[in-house]
């Protein structure tokens, strides 16, 4: 019997299965590509913090940025940019296969081609089933560990809730010579509630993608005959990846022998959909919970409860700020997202956020707390008829309070 079965080799899998061989544990990790080296469905930004606490190395980047440019619906453009590197655009498949190596490494087996079929919890163990490579598989270990990325009917069936929201994603590498900074491009007829974007990677290329809640494809279209008519795009280099992101956390990420990681959990920032980092942390938290569950031969839920507060005390509050945001966002017509940027300009709020010490590409939270005490864009936005209950959620006064700034 393993010690420990990790449901997934993406980052939060690997990460925690690392951790956990390397404090002495045998861990067996359940990949179902049958090969590392497929593509993957990710921009691959992480923050400068992520890159520095994971010790990601420079090999496996492609450059950085120290901004982004944002497009409103009629093209006016904030640019968002610091005199230092803000973030890393990695080689995602890159990525995952050096964590996986890293795991591989210091222990760690590795099955790949598993699907796994179905996770049973008994008292004194985890029955895991499923194939390999075709091949029957059925193998007992005392604890489990899933980190499948945004797989609802699968983790549905852990019994721990579902998935509150979500929302599909469509992504597509491109050929874009010339494009040097990350464009965000804003606006209903771009991709409806959301935003879409255009970041470049290795030279000439780049991935265009984005989310929406109906018709990601159509969407995608529109924006590649869009870009291509700019000379932004070239040509389009690959097939369209789909894919699903959360923006809500899993109602319980524990249970008797059984802890959820990662995208799978729902770790993600509702605010953009990353979810590289958060997802690395939440696995460095479940692998010092169940070292000590495992020292102790105590992995009932009881125990393991211990890893769903201290994940939420740490990213609790960044999750529920950032989906009342996003709410927010989803609500507002091109005319009022025009008057937002208008505003944002205009009043001199992108230049005291850029200039703010204390504010993070990961923590949003902070930000948002921060532009919601000038006045003049609480005015703004309490004009747009946005619901008192919604208000209250992002500012804790309700309609039109706040502080002057």
């Amino acid at each position: 019997m393993h010690d420990v079965a990790v449901v997934g080799g993406g980052p939060a899998g690997s990460h925690v299965a690392a951790r956990l061989v390397r404090l002495g544990y045998d861990v067996v990790v359940l990949e179902r590509k049958q090969f590392l080296s497929e593509p993957v469905c990710c921009t691959g930004i992480i923050s400068r913090e992520c890159a520095t606490t994971f010790a990601i190395d420079e090999d496996l980047i492609f450059r950085w940025a120290n901004g982004a440019r944002l497009f409103s619906p009629s093209g006016e453009v904030i640019r968002l940019w610091r005199p230092e590197p803000q973030a890393a655009i990695v080689d995602r498949v890159s990525f995952n296969i050096s964590l996986a190596s890293r795991a591989q490494g210091r222990g760690a087996h590795y099955l790949m081609g598993t699907q796994v079929r179905t996770v049973s919890v008994y008292d004194d163990r985890v029955t895991i089933e499923g194939s390999c490579n075709g091949e029957p598989l059925s193998i007992e270990v005392r604890v489990a560990v899933v980190a499948t990325g945004f797989s609802l009917g699968f983790v549905e069936g852990l019994g721990l809730g579902r998935i509150g929201d979500s929302v599909p994603g469509v992504q597509v590498e491109v050929s874009a010579p010339g494009i040097d900074d990350v464009e965000v491009y804003c606006g209903q007829e771009v991709a409806p509630g959301f935003f879409a974007w255009l970041v470049p990677t290795s030279p000439g290329c780049a991935l265009v993608g984005l989310l929406s809640r109906r018709s990601p494809g159509t969407y995608l279209d529109r924006l590649l005959e869009s870009l291509e008519a700019q000379g932004k795009v070239v040509s389009t280099n690959s097939e369209p990846l789909h894919w699903g992101i959360p923006l809500k956390p899993l109602p319980e990420t524990y249970g008797q022998r059984l802890v959820v990681v990662g995208t799978a959990a729902g770790q993600v920032k509702p605010t953009t959909g990353g979810g590289i980092y958060y997802g690395l942390l939440c696995a460095d938290i479940a692998a010092d919970c169940l070292d000590r569950a495992l020292a102790v031969d105590d992995l009932s839920a009881r125990r393991l409860a211990r890893y769903e507060r201290e994940w939420k005390k740490k990213l609790g509050r960044e999750l529920r700020v950032g989906y009342w945001a996003r709410k927010l966002y989803e609500r507002l017509s091109d005319r009022q997202i025009e008057k937002i940027f208008d505003i944002m300009q205009s009043s001199g709020i992108i230049e005291d956020l850029q200039e703010a010490e204390d504010l993070s590409f990961d923590w949003h939270g902070g930000v948002v707390s921060r532009v919601f005490n000038y006045r003049v864009f609480l005015r703004t936005i309490a004009a747009m008829n946005i619901p008192a209950s919604l208000m209250k959620r992002l500012t804790g006064r309700g309609r039109g309070g706040g502080q002057t700034t």
